[in-house]
């Protein structure tokens, strides 16, 4: 299983998201991969008025808020 997480330095949404993403990933044995949308272009314009967002297998999970129940669920 694969967990994308797209931020970027300085969201406040993204800081709250990223320790329940981290933990929930590593819980569920999953692979993390962290993308700051600011260092591609076709990132931040794909993604950039809806970080955070978590990607699930290439399947979006979630935007701007992780439910941490949510998503340990849809990673178990």
């Amino acid at each position: 299983m694969i967990v994308d997480f797209y931020e970027k330095p300085g969201c406040h949404l993204c800081e709250d998201a990223a320790p329940i993403v981290v933990a929930e990933a590593a819980a569920a044995g999953a692979e993390l991969r962290r993308h700051n949308i600011l260092a591609d272009a076709q990132l931040q314009a794909r993604y950039g008025e809806l970080i955070p967002v978590v990607v699930i297998d290439g399947e979006q999970h979630s935007t701007w808020f992780v439910d941490q129940a949510r998503l340990r669920d849809a990673l178990g």
